[in-house]
C-alpha cells in the first residue's frame, strides 16, 4: 500500500474499518506515528523502539470499530505506544469527549506527546504510569482499550468501566492471545471472545511482572 487512502480503502474492502473509523483514519495518518514513514502503510506491526510496536492497521481499525465509540465519550487507553490509537480515538470522541492514555515507558510518553502535538489534539492526556491499574481518579470510563496482552482481564479496569461500557483487551500467554470484549450491562459483566491475536505483553501490578513470568 502506497499511501493512507490506499490503506483505508483496503481496510474498508476487507471489513476491518467502517465508515466512521475510516473518516478518523483519514485525519490521523499512520506515517506521523512510525519511525520510518516508508513502512507506514504496510499492514503489519512495526517497531517503535524499546521492545514495543505500533499495531498493524487492520488490528487498529478492527479494535476501533468494535469499541463503537460515540461522540463525547470518555475513553481510557492502556498502552500509548506512539500515540496512533489514542489519536484515532480522540478523533472519534470529538471535542466534547476525552482520551486518557497510559504508558509505562517514559521514552514512549515523550514520543507519543510529540506525535499527538503534530495534529494539535486538545482532548488527549498522556500519563506515565502502570496502566494495568487504570486511572481511578478519572473513572468511570465509557470505553477502555488495552493494546498489550494481559494474562487475565485486569480487575481494576473492569471496576473502572461505566455501566453500558465496553472494555477490549487481549488475554492469554506471552505468545498468543484472544481478543476479549467485556461489556457492563446494568451492573452485570459479560464477556465475549472475538479473535486470536498477538500483542506485546502488558507489564504491571495486574499483568505480567518485569520478568514476564
Amino acid at each position: 500500500m502506497q499511501d493512507n487512502e490506499v490503506m483505508i480503502n483496503y481496510l474498508l474492502e476487507h471489513g476491518y474499518a467502517d465508515a466512521k473509523v475510516a473518516s478518523a483514519l483519514r485525519k490521523v495518518p499512520r506515517e506521523l506515528f512510525v519511525l520510518n514513514a516508508k513502512e507506514a502503510y504496510v499492514d503489519i506491526p512495526l517497531s517503535i523502539g524499546h521492545g514495543q510496536t505500533i499495531s498493524a492497521p487492520s488490528m487498529v481499525a478492527t479494535m476501533s470499530r468494535v469499541l463503537d465509540v460515540k461522540d463525547g465519550m470518555k475513553i481510557l487507553e492502556v498502552g500509548t505506544g506512539s500515540g496512533w490509537q489514542a489519536a484515532i480515538l480522540a478523533e472519534l470522541v470529538g471535542k466534547k469527549g476525552g482520551v486518557y492514555t497510559i504508558e509505562r515507558l517514559g521514552e514512549l510518553v515523550e514520543f507519543a506527546r510529540r506525535n499527538i502535538e503534530k495534529l494539535r489534539f486538545k482532548n488527549v492526556r498522556i500519563i506515565n504510569a502502570d496502566g494495568s491499574e487504570g486511572l481511578v481518579k478519572e473513572a468511570p470510563f465509557d470505553r477502555i482499550i488495552v493494546t498489550a496482552a494481559a494474562p487475565e482481564i485486569p480487575e481494576p479496569l473492569v471496576r473502572q468501566l461505566a455501566d453500558n461500557g465496553k472494555l477490549l483487551v487481549p488475554v492469554g500467554s506471552k505468545y498468543w492471545q484472544t481478543l476479549i470484549l467485556v461489556e457492563k450491562i446494568n451492573g452485570k459483566v459479560e464477556r465475549r471472545d472475538l479473535m486470536e491475536v498477538l500483542f506485546v505483553p502488558l507489564i504491571g501490578k495486574h499483568a505480567y511482572g518485569e520478568g514476564l513470568e
